[in-house]
């Protein structure tokens, strides 16, 4: 049974929330303080964490901030509806995903579905084959990265989203096709998803070694991995 941290201050929604997802097979635990649903999220014992953003003691972004300096666990961030700044801040600081309040509890349910099946399905992976192209190397089976020699930190979101750029280095991949194989969903021109995990890696990796972006941003059609050398696979 997958084991699902809820921190937030709303004792009513986190009642909600165990009633409805207990059920569809997930074990629940509710925290509603930032600083001891850190020390919970950092323990070890839970596969997804479920963050608001307004808590007492740390706020959501201090805990997301302290998380993502020692652990990759996915993690869905609940902002106010309407706040598409704290949306775009919670995603580039390393949150999967996020929902605007107030949101049916069934579409958090898919999302947490989604984000865990891809992480079951990456650690099932057996090929331990690198996917090479240029500087960067992405070596599958272990989810990790090289640029240059150089361990590069990812979230499991941003290897997705790269190793797609990657297989397809030189061809215009667009959000649309981004949204659903990697988020599997629509692509929404109102959800920043994917432009802003996008915005990450290229963040992480820096420009090719010529100095060059090396993921370009196609105005309308979507985003593409500059190819300047051979790729193996």
């Amino acid at each position: 049974m997958e084991r699902i941290l809820v921190i937030d201050d709303d004792c009513e929604l986190c009642d909600l929330l165990q009633e409805y997802l207990e059920p569809e097979g997930f074990e629940v635990q509710t925290i509603h303080d930032g600083k001891k649903g850190l020390e919970k999220a950092l323990s070890g014992t839970f596969d997804l964490v479920v963050l608001d953003i307004m808590l007492p003691g740390l706020n959501g972004f201090e805990v997301l901030r302290s998380l993502r300096n020692t652990s990759e666990i996915p993690v869905i961030m609940l902002t106010a509806r309407g706040e598409d700044v704290d949306r775009i801040v919670g995603l580039e600081m390393g949150a999967d995903d996020y929902l605007p309040k107030p949101f049916n509890p069934r579409e958090l349910t898919a999302r947490i579905r989604s984000i865990l099946r891809r992480s079951r399905n990456a650690h099932m992976e057996g090929d331990e084959s690198v996917l090479s192209v240029g500087d960067v190397e992405l070596h599958r089976k272990s989810h990790s990265v090289i640029r240059r020699g150089e361990s590069m930190r990812l979230t499991g979101v941003e290897f997705r989203f790269l190793h797609m750029l990657l297989e397809n280095a030189g061809r215009i991949v667009s959000r649309q096709e981004l949204a659903q194989k990697v988020l599997e969903r629509s692509y929404s021109p109102f959800d920043r998803s994917v432009d802003v995990h996008i915005s990450n890696i290229r963040k992480k990796l820096g420009p090719l070694p010529e100095g060059e972006e090396r993921i370009k941003t196609i105005r309308g059609e979507g985003y593409l991995y500059v190819l300047k050398e051979g790729r193996e696979a």
